[in-house]
């Protein structure tokens, strides 16, 4: 006779399947910022004078993404790791700002009009993320950013190596304070739907951003 066999399987929670989205569609997947990251053609130093600055036009504003999600939070778990990652931001921001100020001007680049509008476009649909009223979505996009700038700062601090700057120590929430928050903040399927939505979305803009560097430098023939 034959016998059904059933295998019991973990149900994946949502701070785990966060995390493998992070680790699959974040920005270390780039094929871009990894070349940005070893920095070894001879035009390096001019592209990655570009991702800082098309970096600070995307975060150098204050408020940003996580300090917007963190006004509209209500009180509880989310609203006091979004104080924390707000905190955290803000000095990773006047590092990013302190960097554009220091890299020298923007590479001149064919279709400036278009990186200009781009840029616009993603300002604004991070905006709406961290403004969503979705229970979950911002929270999504702010943990997301928090993940994803773990790459986007060994780029930050290449560029200041090269320059001569001293990098500061990282002030980000760390992974373990992502899975506690997530875990009980997102308790109910529409929570972790939202939830992945808003890092998918936050995701696809950093995804944009290298995109747009990468044909920028195309664009001046760094390639």
């Amino acid at each position: 006779m034959a016998i059904n066999r059933f295998v019991d399987r973990k149900a994946v929670s949502a701070a785990e399947a966060h995390l493998v989205r992070v680790a699959d569609s974040g920005s270390a997947r780039h094929p871009h910022l990894a070349a940005l990251v070893e920095g070894s053609g001879r035009h390096a130093a001019r592209d990655l004078t570009d991702a800082v600055h098309l970096l600070c036009k995307i975060h150098g504003n204050h408020p940003g993404l996580i300090e917007q999600a963190l006004a509209l939070s209500p009180s509880g778990a989310a609203q006091q790791w979004l104080g924390r990652a707000a905190d955290g931001f803000e000095r990773e921001r006047l590092y990013l700002v302190r960097l554009t100020a220091a890299v020298g001007p923007l590479p001149s680049t064919p279709g400036a009009a278009e990186t200009e509008a781009t840029l616009l476009t993603q300002r604004h649909a991070i905006e709406i993320l961290a403004k969503s009223e979705r229970h979950g979505c911002a929270l999504g996009a702010a943990t997301a950013l928090v993940g994803d700038w773990w790459p986007i700062r060994r780029l930050l601090d290449r560029a200041a190596a090269r320059i001569g700057i001293e990098s500061p120590a990282p002030s980000l929430p760390d992974e373990a304070s992502v899975i506690e928050v997530i875990d009980t903040a997102c308790d109910t399927p529409a929570s972790e739907r939202a939830l992945g939505f808003g890092s998918e979305q936050m995701l696809l803009q950093h995804s944009g951003l290298f995109d747009l560097l990468q044909a920028r430098a195309e664009a001046r023939g760094d390639y």
